[in-house]
């Protein structure tokens, strides 16, 4: 069996409904049987959401000052705010943000440290964060330049279905200029590795969507598809990546998601949208292509419900399961490739059909 875990989550803007999640998710002490949780905020924000919430059992606590010192049968928690911090649910405030900060910068210290093995993040204010000198648009880009890799992938995951994005948190005036076809060809090298090391997808099928309305109509309504979207297929394609497209956005997710392993969106709203859409409630933002793993609930601060026991944890569960499942699935992959094993592929080649634009 794998081993237990120790699972790092941050506090997120500790405002929003980031502990209420984080304490639906834990309650059940099976939880406990599969990972020991270690929660970067506060104990005294921790009680003050608990006494919101009701149907809650006994939760065991062990408030610490390091993640060295877990307990393997309690949910741990790592005081690292102000004893007289403050809340104030459904609130945007300067401290929440700095708070979230804080939260972060620890556990990422503590998960290069090795002190715990996956990170899990709750919902932070962006904007909030930015006015506090935070410098990135989110998680993925403050981990990217933490862990200093040159690229990531924001994939967005369920059982059924897994998006992600050429352009991710940039304005949507500037996403035309921002698709090139490397870029399109960076994400689904990444991805391809991805479904292969952190899924255990054997030659994973990566549907690429277009940019324009009905793939551009020949031209009529914009000519990325042809110029940039369909050589980046077929590049990737002689590269021996099962890539398939471009495919309009329109149609593409009320008919043929279903036949692949993953989909690559041109930005943000057209991946993220569909894929809340149909899997809203277990969603999982994973960040392909870092050295650890990181997962987060697919839902944002969401004040309007704070602080009134109305959030649902499921995005938060499967974030949890998700980050121990891909840490335990990478591990067994490098194990092969270390040994040099080969998994032995079906004997009928599998050829994309990219090449065309398909409306």
């Amino acid at each position: 069996m794998a081993r237990k875990l120790v699972v790092g989550i941050t506090q997120g803007d500790g405002n929003g409904i980031g502990y209420e999640v984080i304490i639906k998710a834990l309650a059940d002490e099976r939880m406990l049987d599969l990972c020991t949780p270690v929660i970067y905020g506060s104990s005294k924000i921790f009680g003050f959401y608990k006494k919101q919430i009701h149907n809650i059992d006994q939760i065991n606590t062990n408030v610490i000052n390091s993640a060295k010192d877990v307990h393997q049968k309690r949910v741990n928690i790592v005081n690292c705010l102000p004893e007289n911090v403050f809340v104030e649910p459904g609130q945007a405030t300067a401290e929440s943000a700095k708070a979230a900060m804080t939260s972060l910068e620890r556990a990422v210290e503590d998960i290069k440290e090795g002190y715990i093995d996956v990170l899990v993040t709750a919902p932070i204010n962006k904007r909030a964060m930015a006015g506090e000198g935070f410098g990135y648009t989110g998680h993925t880009e403050y981990l990217e330049k933490q862990f200093g890799v040159d690229e990531v992938a924001m994939i967005m995951v369920c059982d059924r279905l897994k998006v992600g994005v050429v352009t991710g948190h940039i304005a949507l005036k500037d996403v035309v200029s921002s698709i090139t076809k490397e870029k399109i060809l960076s994400k689904l090298r990444l991805m391809k590795n991805s479904l292969e090391r952190d899924f255990g997808i054997d030659a994973p099928k990566i549907a690429v969507l277009g940019l324009n309305p009905h793939c551009g109509d020949g031209g009529l309504l914009g000519d990325e598809e042809q110029q940039v979207i369909l050589p980046a297929v077929q590049e990737a394609n002689a590269e021996g990546i099962l890539a398939f497209g471009p495919y309009s956005p329109d149609g593409f997710f009320g008919s043929s998601y279903g036949k692949f392993d993953a989909v690559l969106a041109m930005y943000h709203d057209q991946g993220l949208t569909p894929f809340k859409a149909l899997a809203f409630e277990e969603g999982v933002n994973y960040t392909a292509g870092l050295p650890i793993v990181r997962t987060s609930p697919d839902h944002g601060t969401a004040y309007e419900m704070a602080g009134r026991d109305m959030a649902d944890p499921r995005s938060m569960m499967s974030a949890i399961y998700t980050a121990i499942d891909i840490f335990n699935r990478r591990a067994d992959y490098d194990d092969l490739v270390e040994n040099r094993m080969t998994i032995k592929m079906p004997d009928t080649e599998i050829k994309p059909k990219g090449g065309r634009i398909i409306e």
